[in-house]
């Protein structure tokens, strides 16, 4: 059982999948929802039925909005999604792709308390691992472009990872080994008509398929 003033985890699921969707621009309907969450279009239509009840969502036709109180616990949720995969990362050297799953378990557990001291023995983080922006930090954001909008030739620096790669299977894990990561720099050297891109960085050259090379953010130099 929540705590009072808390939500069951899965609100909490719900509000950061909407939330993320947002973030990215996607408009959120429950396709969209049973696409990231993987779960029954019939349990995502009773868990918006349930959402509405509580105040956490604005239903309009087939549009889902979060409410007030529906963002601001979203907010928090991937707030301590990102600094937990953080301090995963960086503190007890985990995988992407690890620190990604385990952080998707302390998001719901986690105290403020522990948020803040996580915050604090990081240094504040402005962004998660893979640079997308932690929620209550200082994280300015930069004029980024698709990697697949690079011209051949031109250099680039990863930028962010949107929180959709995250959730295609085996696509972190290519990621961090290719060292395709925020702050890297490369050069696109090749691009193909279907948006598959090859890149060079550190000295490799990596085919970046299409439906990655269209999502992943850099800053063109």
């Amino acid at each position: 059982m929540a705590s009072p003033g808390e939500h069951h985890p899965a609100f909490e699921e719900y509000c950061e999948c909407i939330y993320e969707l947002l973030e990215e621009n996607v408009e959120v309907i429950q396709a969209r929802i049973v696409e990231r969450l993987q779960v029954s279009r019939p349990s995502v239509s009773e868990m918006m039925k349930r959402m509405e009840a509580e105040g956490l969502v604005a239903l309009s036709g087939s549009s889902i909005a979060l409410t007030e109180s529906g963002e601001k616990l979203a907010l928090r949720t991937v707030r301590r999604h990102r600094i937990a995969e953080r301090f995963l990362t960086d503190i007890l050297g985990l995988s992407w792709a690890h620190a990604h799953h385990e952080a998707g378990r302390w998001e719901h557990v986690m105290s403020s308390e522990v948020e803040m001291a996580m915050d604090r023995v990081l240094g504040n983080p402005t962004t998660c691992p893979h640079g997308n922006p932690i929620p209550g930090s200082q994280y300015l954001a930069t004029l980024v472009m698709r990697l697949v909008d690079v011209a051949p030739g031109r250099g680039f620096t990863v930028d962010r990872i949107p929180e959709e790669l995250e959730f295609t299977p085996g696509l972190l894990e290519f990621l961090e080994t290719a060292e395709i990561q925020p702050g890297k720099s490369g050069m696109v050297s090749a691009t193909s008509p279907d948006g598959s891109v090859t890149v060079e960085i550190d000295g490799q050259r990596i085919g970046v398929g299409p439906f990655a090379s269209a999502r992943i953010l850099v800053t063109a130099q």
